[in-house]
């Protein structure tokens, strides 16, 4: 069992003038991580999208500097909102059709299905579910009326196939994102639009060490392969791996990003 982190990888130019939106890229965790890759990996625009507006500003200045202001936009976007989405896609379309969405909008929490609320049962469900979904049928719908053969990437989690102890509302709206993404692909997929998903077991970030005891992080690393935690960067990559022709055949799949095992 090996608990090295694998070098990093350089961008190969396999989104090369593609622009790009992505929810909940603002911060330290997959979504920034994603951003981090697109540009990396030569895209000509990657919006992003946040509910908090202090770490927008933060993401914006320091790709900006390190990528080109201009190659960098950011907005206020809470996916429960139709109002934002639609907002939200409309600066993104001031530079012209949106080729790639990455949606990583989702909202977690632990507790007992006994003691959980209808109150923290629907709030999981509207951002994780009902906010891909919105903002599926927001992007879809702009794709096909623009012609674009575009690409949707969703973050699912492999909670959606495995059970944990007090995480009912996350895995069955983690499982809905799966089953969503086959279901849309499908009915986009005769206007050329390609439809996947990722599905991380346990990537590494800040907020995650925040919010989660370190007994309950070292039994998740447990269960995996390598023994450790993958890095954000780790899921990013095979986001842009489905973002890219390389995955041109690929449609209505959900592929782990995980070591766990079987």
């Amino acid at each position: 069992m090996s608990s090295t982190t694998p070098e990093y990888v350089d961008g190969h130019g396999l989104l090369t003038g593609k622009r790009i939106v992505i929810t909940a890229a603002a911060g330290a965790g997959i979504g920034q991580a994603a951003a981090i890759r697109c540009l990396e990996e030569g895209a000509a625009l990657v919006v992003l999208g946040d509910t908090h507006a202090g770490r927008l500003a933060e993401a914006q200045q320091e790709l900006g500097d390190r990528f080109g202001q201009e190659r960098v936009r950011t907005a206020v976007c809470d996916v429960t909102d139709e109002a934002q989405v639609q907002a939200f896609l409309d600066l993104a379309e001031e530079r012209g059709p949106i080729d790639v969405m990455i949606n990583n909008a989702g909202l977690g929490g632990s507790v007992s299905i006994l003691e959980m609320t209808d109150e923290q049962w629907g709030k999981v469900l509207d951002v994780t579910l009902t906010g891909t979904f919105r903002c599926i049928r927001a992007v879809g719908r702009r794709m096909v009326a623009a012609g674009t053969a575009g690409v949707i990437v969703n973050n699912a989690s492999v909670i959606g196939w495995r059970a944990q102890v007090e995480q009912a509302h996350y895995a069955a709206a983690k499982a809905g994102v799966m089953a969503l993404t086959r279901s849309a692909a499908m009915d986009l997929a005769e206007h050329g639009i390609r439809v996947n998903a990722v599905s991380p077991s346990l990537a590494m970030h800040p907020f995650l060490e925040k919010v989660t005891s370190p007994e309950l992080l070292e039994q998740l690393k447990a269960r995996e392969a390598f023994g450790r935690a993958a890095q954000p960067w780790e899921v990013a990559n095979v986001m842009v791996f489905l973002a890219s022709g390389y995955s041109s055949y690929m449609t209505g799949e959900v592929v782990s990003v995980s070591s766990q095992h079987a």
